[in-house]
């Protein structure tokens, strides 16, 4: 028999009141507790006796990369925390680079947010089945949206059943790829091209080669990690059956953007309000997306590998970077997120992609009714910056009703989705409104 195998968990918690029910939950269900090495970087404002109130046993401490992380022991777990206060967070990436400075070279490595649950013997279920993906790839990973739950009386049967796996959803105004995700069976994980920072597992090795960037404050942190990752000669799979589940949405929580406002930055609270660091980060996953020129200072570590190229990993994901597109099976019904072969010819692979846009639009009850309440339809039409028409649609009276309907007060949401082969941008919405009786309506506008 050789050593056991042990694992190291890194957790960002930011005034999350699921961490120590989260905690509670991993160890109780986990198959080795004794093997694992939880780092959690807490940015609050409480108190440490918090934990020793629900049975965490003080084990000392170490000063780590300019911080004290505070031990604990519980459920034969070691538990250490950097405990910032949440106006000196920085963002997702900066808390998770700090969790991960407590790295001590462990076989696995497990990143997951501080509210989540877990199956029965969590830990062996995911080694075993990273096991056999070492089969077929010499790195993989496995990552996904993990089913969701919600705490509280009915936790057990909040939790959904479903597995799903990451998938191209839009390029937001940076160009950066955003993702969502759609359910999936399968006897076994299947390949994709996208990983979610909710939720990676790998060998431990992955926490030296593709390090959370710190600077990297929230979105674009998922593109940024995968194209890195495949660069390395990492290979994503979604699992095919649950392993863990999250807490969506969390609209009762504290948040960093709800904290660090301008008033904040005002007040001299924070050093800077949360979109400032989000603009920077935004540049820099860019930068590591090829589409602007890196800092002078480099990416280092935190840029690309030399075992496989970004191009490469366009090809795999069926997206241009560079021009904002994707190829149709992408956003199609089936939602491809995996292209297991490049393509025969860069110009017909390039021929064949398309530009999509999706948006929702809130109209007030004037953008759709007119004071006679006669109006037939609405026609919507979207232009680039050089007026060419990209898009245009019809809302008859009955859709616009039944819209209306779906809602408790006067607004109703449009959604507005199409696709083009131009590399321009959609930059105006137009929208007037057509009367059987009495014709045209005043056009207004609304920026895209």
């Amino acid at each position: 028999m050789g050593n056991p195998a042990t694992l190291f968990i890194s957790i960002a918690s930011y005034r999350d009141p699921q961490l120590i029910p989260t905690l509670e939950d991993m160890l109780r269900h986990a198959r080795h507790p004794e093997n694992l090495h939880i780092a959690v970087c807490w940015q609050d404002d409480r108190d440490l006796s918090l934990f020793t109130r629900r049975g965490f046993i003080p084990a000392g401490s170490r000063s780590v990369a300019g911080h004290e992380a505070v031990a604990f022991h519980f459920q034969q777990a070691r538990i250490e925390l950097i405990s910032v206060h949440y106006y000196a967070s920085q963002g997702a990436c900066w808390a998770r680079s700090l969790a991960e400075s407590l790295f001590e070279g462990e076989d696995y490595f497990l990143q997951i947010d501080s509210h989540c649950r877990f199956i029965p013997g969590w830990d062996s279920e995911m080694m075993a089945m990273l096991h056999t993906l070492e089969e077929k790839c010499s790195r993989p990973i496995l990552s996904s949206y993990p089913p969701a739950f919600v705490p509280g009386e009915d936790e057990e049967a909040s939790k959904k059943r479903y597995v799903s796996r990451l998938i191209f959803r839009e390029f937001n105004p940076q160009g950066l790829p955003m993702f969502s995700s759609t359910p999936f069976e399968s006897p076994e994980p299947v390949r994709g091209s996208y990983l979610a920072g909710g939720f990676i597992f790998t060998r431990g090795d992955f926490v030296r080669e593709i390090p959370n960037d710190p600077q990297i404050f929230f979105a674009g942190e998922e593109i940024a990690m995968a194209v890195r990752a495949f660069s390395y000669g990492y290979d994503i799979y979604h699992p095919h059956k649950p392993l863990l589940w999250h807490y969506y949405q969390r609209k009762e929580h504290s948040k960093v953007w709800g904290d660090h406002t301008n008033l904040a930055k005002e007040q001299g609270a924070v050093e800077m309000a949360w979109w400032e660091r989000d603009a920077t980060s935004k540049q820099r996953v860019r930068a590591v997306l090829g589409l602007e020129p890196a800092p002078d200072v480099g990416l280092a570590p935190y840029g690309l590998g030399k075992t496989r190229t970004l191009e490469q990993f366009e090809y795999q994901a069926g997206i241009c970077l560079q021009n904002g597109t994707v190829l149709p099976e992408v956003m199609g019904a089936g939602k491809v997120n995996f292209f297991p072969d490049p393509p025969a010819s860069r110009s017909e692979w390039l021929c064949r992609q398309h530009a999509w846009y999706k948006k929702t639009l809130t109209l007030k009850k004037a953008d759709y009714k007119a004071d006679t309440d006669d109006i037939s339809a609405l026609h919507l039409s979207v232009y680039n910056q050089q007026n060419e028409l990209f898009h245009k649609c019809t809302f008859a009276r009955s859709e616009l009703d039944e819209l209306r309907q779906k809602t408790s007060t006067e607004e109703i949401t449009l959604p507005v989705e199409f696709k083009t082969t131009s590399l321009s941008k959609p930059t105006v919405i137009r929208l007037c409104t057509w009367s059987d009786s009495s014709g045209w309506g005043s056009v207004t506008e609304r920026t895209w």
